[in-house]
């Protein structure tokens, strides 16, 4: 009765085992494995050119992605995550929480340089396309716009060039990943954007 006990312990714990293995497909679990997705920085500079009435006071919509259908959108880029730059010197990979800037920022002003610092899923591969979006009653005109991906080395994009007004309640930018903006997303090879983070 004794050697009963034993064999019904050895074969639970086989039991055991192979329920592990099948619940875990067959699957080894490896340290080298594609990390996860996680979190990443965005350091967003955008320039207002130095036309007479460049400047707005509107709301400005941002979004940006890869080629992989990862699509950032900001929907109100503002003064909680924001400081201004010298235009001449613009720092793209200070921390912005470190600055003690007592004075307020008043965005988008004609000349004037804007960083915004954002947290959202990361991007797969390089940034290669921008829009964005102007809601409100007066006119805007950016020089260029450009984001910096701080925690991933080549992802960031490339500066991206506008240099004219933009139209009102539409998104205005460049793809240079072969993608079609629609109002759900950003459309690629006949299928939506997999991936919308929104901040």
């Amino acid at each position: 009765m004794g050697s009963m006990k034993i064999s019904k312990k050895a074969w639970l714990f086989v039991s055991c085992v192979a329920l592990l293995i099948l619940l875990a497909g067959g699957e080894t679990i490896s340290s080298e494995e594609k990390p996860m997705q996680g979190r990443c920085t965005y350091i967003i500079t955008v320039q207002t050119s130095c036309t007479n009435g460049a400047e707005t006071s509107s709301p400005v919509s941002l979004r940006f992605g890869d080629a992989n259908s990862t699509d950032i959108l900001i929907r109100r880029l503002n003064t909680k995550h924001a400081k201004q730059l010298d235009p001449l010197q613009p720092d793209h990979h200070r921390p912005l929480e470190d600055d003690a800037d007592p004075i307020p920022v008043k965005l988008f002003q004609a000349c004037s340089v804007d960083e915004f610092q954002v947290a959202s899923g990361c991007v797969e591969s390089p940034i290669c396309y921008l829009y964005l979006k102007l809601v409100g009653a007066d006119d805007w005109r950016p020089g260029s716009a450009r984001v910096d991906v701080i925690e991933r080395a080549g992802l960031s994009s490339q500066q991206f060039r506008f240099r004219r007004f933009l139209p009102r309640r539409a998104w205005h930018g460049s793809d240079l990943c072969g993608g079609e903006l629609t109002p759900f997303g950003v459309k690629r090879q006949g299928k939506e954007a997999v991936k919308k983070l929104v901040i």
